[in-house]
């Protein structure tokens, strides 16, 4: 099995981040995941807000603005340049 808990819940974090922002803001024309997947990432998110990942201040923002029932949230990322950077890469280079 690949990665450490911190790898895996970093990985996971940076994913449903990425899926969020495609919904909420980038609303491309096909979704990157299903709603299934979505939600069961988010729930995973939110059942293990305790991991620390190597990013303090994004685990302290995922534990206090996180919110597995909606993708809102990611309008208040604090990387959220970041995470349009990596969904245009991921989401671009798809096409």
């Amino acid at each position: 099995m690949w990665g450490t808990p911190k790898e895996i819940e970093t990985r996971r974090r940076i994913l449903v981040s990425i899926w969020a922002y495609a919904y909420e803001i980038a609303s491309p024309p096909r979704s990157l995941v299903s709603d299934f997947t979505f939600d069961h990432a988010c729930r995973s998110v939110a059942a293990n807000l305790a991991i620390d990942t190597n990013r303090a201040d994004l685990d302290h923002w995922f534990r206090n603005a996180f919110c597995p029932t909606t993708g809102l949230w990611i309008h208040a990322h604090p990387e959220l340049d970041k995470i349009k950077q990596l969904f245009e890469r991921i989401y671009l280079h798809d096409k």
